[in-house]
């Protein structure tokens, strides 16, 4: 009677398991279909991560309209600036290595920066957004045809321009800035930024789908890219070059490598204790809105959560980490200018993820 009435238990746990989850994937599912169905994206993707567990990836939409490939989690594609926290793990690394430190002058490991209004730039400063360095000047920067060969060849785009403020008395958003990273990271280690980045970051969180973007050598099953050139018609439009934006926003991936990303990240695989908590932290720079920490923004208070959005032509992603639940919520389009709907998107799934 006693066995019975334990497997009795066991069994109406598990329904209640099983159903739960059912109502999980139906509810967010339901946040990508509509994206689709409201003509906001051609395509899009999302999963939840809970600890080492993979509850949930979804996707609907068309990778490739005009080829009828569908969308699906393990569709490679754009990820914009979540390229950033990626870059900003690789920094940290080598900090905990002692190849770098935070308050390092980048001039002592990159000649280019020794000229007198580049010399007092640091690390931190260059991680946090605090550098000085300003963004993309005009459309034709933002949507890159240029191949510059070597991160030192595509920095000559910005730093002989002046700066927007002393270095660390201000907060400027800039893609560019991380470029100045790569540079650095390939420097310190004598590694190239891509390879790097595989050996040390991807491989070890189990990221199998990511690369580098590569304008003369596209990846098979990368999706198309779509931008709305006219009101409520999303059109196919060509690639752009990525070689000036590498370490900040040139990596592509799926969102089942992101969630890994954030896994490995939330669980020690890559950074320390004490590089999260670097990460996490408000520079204090930032006076509106999401505060930031090093590569990535703060959506609560004492890094409760952060993550990055990205953004550019063929592309609007959002990645979000919660350490103490130790949630990882990723979302991808390959539809460009829709960060609201990707934002309401994860909001949606996020909520869903934080139930249990």
């Amino acid at each position: 009677m006693r066995l019975l009435l334990i497997l009795s238990l066991l069994l109406s746990l598990t329904n209640s398991s099983l159903a739960q989850q059912s109502v999980l994937a139906d509810n967010a599912q339901a946040y990508l279909d509509e994206a689709v169905s409201n003509g906001q994206c051609v395509g899009i993707a999302a999963g939840i991560m809970t600890g080492d567990s993979l509850r949930w990836r979804g996707a609907t939409g068309m990778a490739d309209r005009e080829a009828s490939i569908t969308y699906t989690p393990q569709t490679i594609g754009r990820t914009a600036s979540i390229a950033k926290p990626m870059t900003a793990v690789a920094i940290l690394q080598l900090v905990e290595q002692g190849k770098l430190q935070l308050d390092d002058k980048v001039a002592e490991h990159l000649p280019e920066f020794k000229e007198a209004h580049l010399a007092t730039i640091t690390v931190r400063h260059v991680l946090q957004h605090a550098a000085g360095f300003r963004g993309y000047g005009n459309s034709k920067e933002r949507n890159n045809e240029v191949n510059y060969p070597t991160f030192s060849a595509a920095m000559q785009v910005f730093i002989n321009d002046k700066l927007l403020f002393p270095p660390g008395k201000g907060y400027g958003y800039t893609t560019y800035g991380y470029t100045v990273l790569g540079a650095l990271i390939e420097k310190t280690s004598g590694l190239d930024y891509e390879e790097y980045l595989r050996t040390m970051v991807w491989e070890p969180a189990g990221m199998v789908n990511t690369s580098v973007e590569r304008f003369d050598s596209p990846t098979p099953g990368r999706y198309n890219i779509y931008h709305q050139k006219k009101p409520g018609k999303l059109q196919a439009v060509a690639f752009t070059h990525q070689s000036d934006r590498i370490p900040g926003g040139g990596i592509q991936s799926t969102v089942e490598d992101l969630l890994r990303f954030g896994r490995a990240v939330l669980n020690g695989t890559l950074v320390s204790t004490e590089s999260l908590q670097l990460m996490t932290t408000d520079s204090g720079l930032k006076t509106e809105g999401n505060g930031y920490g090093m590569g990535g923004f703060l959506y609560a208070k004492d890094g409760a959560a952060f993550g990055h959005t990205g953004g550019q032509l063929g592309c609007s992603s959002f990645m979000i980490l919660v350490p103490s639940r130790k949630v990882v919520v990723a979302v991808m389009s390959n539809t460009s200018g829709r960060s609201n709907e990707v934002g309401r998107v994860l909001n949606g799934v996020l909520k869903e993820a934080m139930k249990e």
